[in-house]
């Protein structure tokens, strides 16, 4: 009787928590609709190793400032090197156009890492790489990686991966610099595809650019088809 009692019970909570689970799921897609005609966001991931005096450093920064006099907030981890640069260069081109764009920063806790970069308007601040993957898809529009590491290439297949899956809406997926990103993606259809890992359509996400103009252009166009669904709804 008391086993019968507790199995009542144990399904009872369980029938409670799917429910909020559900409610939950509703009331995230609805703040999702409401805003998703208020702001375009591109995120742009990049190594925190590379220097203020280098090319990629100067490329993310260009590309940032490109697209905050179009009025496209940037998204960024928050930290130095190419974050910095971005968010650095999105702060600029706002005030070169005196749009209306923002540079957002989402940092994480990590020993002995310094404080989020000083050219930040919005911050949010993550204690797991889950909680912080997660934040950068649902705030992001469009997504250009840039040279990196570890981190970026974790970012990559991340986005990568919810596109295939379709546990997200299509969008630009850049890759800047074709000499650093072309050889994995060589890797990728040459051993992944050729046994059959991935699919040849799954490479329909990817585009490969060696200039932020060139990035920018793509991120642009998807803005422009952005702006008219909206004016349309």
């Amino acid at each position: 009787m008391a086993d019968g009692s507790r199995g009542k019970a144990r399904k009872h909570l369980n029938e409670r928590l799917a429910a909020l689970h559900q409610r939950a799921m509703q009331i995230e897609e609805q703040l999702k609709n409401l805003d998703s005609c208020r702001f375009y966001r591109a995120c742009i991931f990049g190594s925190a190793r590379i220097k203020g005096d280098s090319e990629e450093y100067n490329e993310a920064f260009e590309l940032a400032r490109y697209f905050a006099w179009a009025g496209i907030d940037v998204l960024t981890g928050g930290g130095h090197g190419l974050m910095e640069a971005a968010n650095k260069g999105a702060q600029l081109g706002r005030s070169e156009q005196k749009t209306k764009s923002l540079s957002f920063g989402i940092s994480i806790q990590l020993p002995h890492e310094p404080e989020p970069n000083m050219h930040l308007d919005i911050k949010r601040h993550h204690y797991k790489f889950s909680s912080r993957l997660d934040d950068f898809i649902r705030l992001s529009n469009a997504i250009v990686c840039l040279p990196g590491g570890i981190g970026t290439l974790l970012e990559l297949a991340f986005s990568w991966q919810l596109i295939q899956v379709k546990h997200i809406k299509p969008r630009p997926l850049i890759l800047l610099d074709k000499m650093f990103w072309g050889g994995f993606i060589d890797w990728m259809k040459g051993e992944v595809l050729t046994r059959s890992l991935v699919s040849q359509h799954d490479f329909d996400s990817i585009v490969i650019v060696d200039t932020p103009q060139e990035a920018f252009e793509v991120v642009s166009k998807d803005f422009e088809g952005w702006r008219k669904v909206c004016e349309i709804g």
